[in-house]
């Protein structure tokens, strides 16, 4: 998928190649892949969370600046930032 392809309606999904989870050991979300496994940030996991193929980008940022009131526009440019990696990484995909 293109970065420029992302709009707000894109419903964001983890790719099958990748599993999100919390592990104990490491204090951290991380993405488990068939060659190794890549610790999150905690900003990177809030994301990646919500990830779920059923939300739209745009209802990710709300939910975030929901959950983080007062951060507004540094939240949505963050969060498309992120996603735009993510999806480059092939982590993500809509």
């Amino acid at each position: 998928m293109e970065t420029t392809a992302l709009c707000a309606d894109a419903r964001l999904r983890l790719s099958p190649h990748f599993m999100f989870r919390w592990e104990a050991s490491q204090d951290a979300y991380i993405l488990l892949y068939p060659e190794g496994l890549i610790k999150l940030n905690p900003s990177a996991g809030e994301i990646l969370k919500r990830c779920d193929g059923e939300r739209s980008l745009a209802a990710i940022v709300a939910d975030l600046q929901a959950a983080f009131p007062g951060h507004g526009e540094e939240i949505a440019a963050s969060v498309r930032a992120f996603v735009e990696l993510a999806c480059d990484k092939g982590w993500l995909r809509s």
